[in-house]
């Protein structure tokens, strides 16, 4: 097998990984390939694609944001604490957008006026958001009323409304990445930031777009996490920065940035995500080998990047050739 075949497949891992999941689990338990448990799978898969939509953004610049689950943790203890002393759930989750806004903008300040490295900015900004969240729901778990609750199990025109947000984000994030000159300039960013910087392109400004965005996305998928499980914990959003990246880079995002797709990507690479963890439930799974899947899953996306790049660069330097010289006659 040629290097562009091993290639055209690596590009379609996503559809192979999730098609051999699928025929896995299917055969495993019949509960598995009910239209219920389907749905449910979709709906569930929402809060993660969210937030690995966010993750993209950064990723195709070439960094990464590890504050993601801190940032959901954080928007929704006060967003939560706001509806637990009444307060009205609209402005409660406004305030909980504001929270991702302002912690995407920290994130930015650091990484491009400080010049702080993206892993040890966002690192920081993971436990420094974990610590804020404790300190403000004092360690407890806040049980949200029914009308949060309800708002997840609500429907419009059919669709719940968590994948419906899933659904307009990533249709909104589509469009941006693929029709815009600010998309455009993104991609430009990641594949070679001082060839866009000399083309005109304000390198700084793209760069804090993104972690902004990937705020934003975070306190999003918080507020659709919160309206499935009711309740605010000491331990919302743990990890949850690795499932983003793990659901970017199983799309098709390349961690060295320049490259991937919000559509059909990222979505898809979250709804495999969500879809092993239904499946280990379905087939009632040691609670204790979750962990391992996980760690595989991130894994076998890291690596599958690495071989991609390394594939693409060999067949770039072969279609490199030098033009014969022809000799001219005197």
């Amino acid at each position: 097998m040629n290097r562009k075949s091993i290639l055209m497949l690596l590009n379609n891992a996503p559809l192979i990984l999730f098609a051999a999941v699928f025929a896995v689990f299917g055969s495993m338990s019949g509960k598995f390939i009910e239209p219920q448990n389907l749905a449910n799978i979709l709906v569930q898969s929402s809060a993660v694609g969210i937030v690995a939509i966010g993750m993209t953004f950064v990723l195709l610049t070439a960094g990464v944001d590890l504050s993601v689950g801190s940032v959901m943790f954080v928007a929704v203890a006060v967003g939560g604490k706001m509806i637990f002393e009444g307060q009205p759930i609209p402005l409660a989750f406004m305030a909980a957008l504001g929270v991702g806004l302002v912690g995407g903008a920290v994130n930015a300040f650091f990484i491009t006026r400080l010049r702080v490295v993206a892993f040890i900015a966002t690192l920081s900004m993971l436990f420094a958001g974990r610590g804020f969240g404790l300190w403000l729901t004092e360690t407890r778990a806040m049980n949200m009323p029914d009308g949060v609750t309800q708002l997840g199990a609500s429907a419009l025109l059919g669709v719940p409304l968590p994948m419906l947000a899933f659904i307009v984000v990533g249709a909104i994030s589509h469009v941006v990445l693929s029709r815009t000159a600010f998309g455009l300039q993104i991609y430009a960013v990641g594949s070679d930031p001082e060839g866009a910087r000399k083309a005109g392109i304000n390198v700084t400004l793209i760069l804090g777009a993104v972690y902004i965005i990937s705020g934003y996305c975070a306190a999003l998928s918080g507020l659709v996490s919160l309206t499935q499980t009711g309740a605010v914990s000491p331990t919302f959003g743990q990890q949850k920065e690795f499932t983003a990246i793990a659901a970017a880079v199983l799309g098709g995002t390349s961690l060295f940035g320049g490259r991937g797709s919000v559509f059909p990507g990222t979505a898809l690479g979250a709804i495999l995500i969500q879809t092993v963890e239904n499946g280990l439930v379905i087939i009632n799974a040691d609670p204790y080998i979750y962990p391992l899947v996980t760690s595989g899953i991130i894994f076998l996306a890291v690596l599958l990047d690495s071989v991609r790049a390394r594939l693409l660069t060999e067949l770039n330097r072969r279609t490199i050739r030098v033009e014969p010289q022809v000799a001219v006659r005197r």
